[in-house]
């Protein structure tokens, strides 16, 4: 089993990722802002932070295995005009962390639409992600960008259109881009799509799209 930070563990897919990776055995340490107010049966250690300043992050990273970075932003019509830089702030943080002290696992969350998978949405897709969340995208890109920049052992993950409830248990991860497909999936697969990842050296070096 192992030991596990999920960095942006309070709410969403980081949220499902903890609950998945407990029930599994693994010890989870969950940093968020609002994370001293997270209460999960297990072996569970909230720490509250900032995930944009090395100085948060440095103290979380002692003693893990394996970093799930699953950050996102709260949707409002700020997103329309707004600059974000939360992705790739955050991501800038982290690595340098992680490739002088460890550890060298990471699996990042970020979107079908982000980078490489640009090419799986259609040209009305396209238009309505980048009027939408254009800006959140673009940051999603730049996170992308300095991962594979690393010397990490990285794996990024694509989920299309999140929807709340149980996992499905149907989940697909496309790793060939011919088949990359916009559609929806529920955040429980992801999660279990990112947990079940730690264990798969297949993972490492790739970018699949999760989608049902």
């Amino acid at each position: 089993m192992a030991h596990i930070l999920v960095i942006g563990a309070s709410r969403g897919i980081g949220l499902a990722c903890c609950k998945y990776a407990l029930d599994a055995g693994h010890s989870v340490r969950g940093f968020a802002r609002s994370a001293a107010d997270m209460t999960l049966p297990g072996a569970f250690q909230p720490m509250p932070g900032d995930a944009t300043q090395a100085g948060d992050l440095a103290p979380a990273l002692d003693g893990i295995d394996a970093v799930l970075l699953t950050l996102g932003i709260k949707a409002g019509v700020s997103m329309l005009w707004s600059p974000v830089t939360l992705f790739s702030q955050a991501t800038q943080a982290l690595v340098p962390l992680m490739e002088q002290h460890g550890p060298d696992r990471l699996i990042c969350v970020t979107g079908i639409g982000a980078g490489t998978s640009l090419s799986a949405l259609s040209m009305p897709e396209r238009l309505t992600q980048n009027a939408l969340l254009g800006h959140a995208y673009r940051d999603k890109t730049r996170q992308e960008e300095i991962i594979r920049g690393s010397s990490l052992r990285w794996t990024l993950l694509r989920p299309t259109i999140l929807t709340n409830g149980r996992a499905s248990g149907r989940v697909l991860v496309l790793r060939d881009p011919a088949k990359w497909r916009n559609g929806m999936v529920p955040r429980a697969d992801v999660a279990q799509v990112a947990i079940d990842a730690l264990g798969d050296n297949t993972l490492v070096g790739a970018d699949p799209v999760v989608t049902r």
